[in-house]
């Protein structure tokens, strides 16, 4: 027997409360960090927007458009010369990522970067380095996590709720014609498995802890064909932890959209006392109950407008305000925030392991790989 809770009322959008402490944020590339910035001048106390940066001019007006008091500019280094800027959020392609952290740890600034992080050894070890010299915090910002069902799902394992984690089970499947038309790069300059497999790798090193070694199989999809990508758009993946618990990953993004019973990123946890369940996009999580009834969390009307910003599953607004406020609190509080520098590095090395391992056809150790970057 199941039953389905609705979260009760709406989630409004109230004038937010600054205080003295409050970190300026400034942000680089303004097609994601826009969604950011109208995020912290919405949703956040701890952290404000401040400034915007990017090369295309129809960005910076779109963006003066909606937020027209910040300060604008198409040079990074002007940016990072502001004294109002604390906190740099890089949103730009992948290959750059490096570049632009190692400018925003000398110039002082703490860094919050999307993922994934880096996509080689050489720029692995150089962000590695400038933080360690530096001193600057650094925050991966893996959307995932920080969304409403993955939150509570995360709340209930921490609690202890399912028990001895024994399988983990993550995917993100999505259509991408869209993505190589708005960022040609990615049929190009990268490969999927640090694009799309970023999110359910994360999943799986977040609730594994250290992973041993994986084993992978990649093809390459009629659309990935079509669009002459690189390397493969489909992983399946296995992964043994050093605790002993087992995870599973898997990455499609040249399928055509899902039927509405599945949803494009899902964690499937598997525990000796309970399983439980977080979609997006939909706001669902299930889980097991102690009395054996299955419960189904639909938070969807409660938050959609926090999440959504009242767009038809307009991405990213919630998930990405709470975490510029998880990692300004944080700093404000010296805490430790999560993805750090060294989760997100080591997070990398994890996803080479598996592009290695589905050209090699054989398992790849991960620690190897961790040494050579200096973890």
């Amino acid at each position: 027997m199941g039953f389905i809770r609705h979260i009760p009322g709406t989630r409004p959008i109230e004038p937010v409360r600054h205080h003295d402490k409050t970190l300026g944020v400034g942000v680089l590339g303004l097609h994601e960090g826009r969604t950011l910035l109208l995020s912290l001048s919405t949703r956040c106390s701890d952290a404000r927007p401040v400034a915007g940066c990017d090369l295309s001019h129809e960005k910076i007006e779109a963006s003066k458009q909606e937020l027209p008091d910040l300060f604008y500019t198409t040079d990074y280094d002007t940016m990072l010369k502001r004294r109002d800027v604390d906190i740099v959020a890089i949103y730009t392609p992948d290959a750059q990522h490096a570049e632009h952290i190692v400018k925003a740890f000398e110039a002082g600034k703490h860094v919050i970067c999307t993922k994934p992080l880096v996509n080689s050894f050489d720029d692995a070890r150089l962000i590695l380095e400038a933080g360690r010299r530096t001193g600057c915090r650094l925050l991966v910002g893996q959307s995932t996590r920080f969304f409403e069902p993955f939150r509570r799902q995360r709340a209930a394992y921490e609690r202890g709720d399912l028990g001895t984690l024994e399988l983990v089970d993550a995917h993100y499947i999505h259509r991408m014609d869209w993505y190589y038309d708005k960022s040609p790069w990615a049929a190009k300059c990268t490969d999927w498995v640090f694009l799309g497999l970023s999110h359910p790798i994360d999943l799986l090193r977040w609730y594994l802890g250290s992973i041993e070694r994986v084993s992978a199989m990649a093809s390459t999809s009629a659309l990935g064909r079509e669009r002459g990508v690189v390397g493969p758009d489909i992983y399946i993946v296995n992964a043994f932890s050093q605790s002993g618990a087992l995870g599973r990953a898997m990455g499609h993004y040249g399928c055509h959209e899902l039927p509405r019973a599945r949803n494009c990123i899902e964690l499937m946890l598997y525990g000796s006392d309970s399983t439980s369940q977080a979609q997006y996009h939909d706001m669902r999580y299930s889980h097991l109950a102690k009395d054996g009834t299955e419960v189904v969390e639909d938070s969807l009307y409660a938050g959609r407008h926090y999440y959504f910003n009242s767009e038809v599953h307009g991405m990213h607004y919630g998930e990405f305000a709470n975490y510029a406020e998880h990692f300004a609190r944080s700093i404000i509080d010296n805490t430790d925030a999560s993805p750090s520098l060294e989760e997100g590095v080591e997070t990398f090395c994890i996803m080479e392991a598996v592009r290695r391992s589905s050209r090699e056809g054989v398992p790849v150790e991960v620690r190897p790989l961790l040494k050579q970057v200096g973890l």
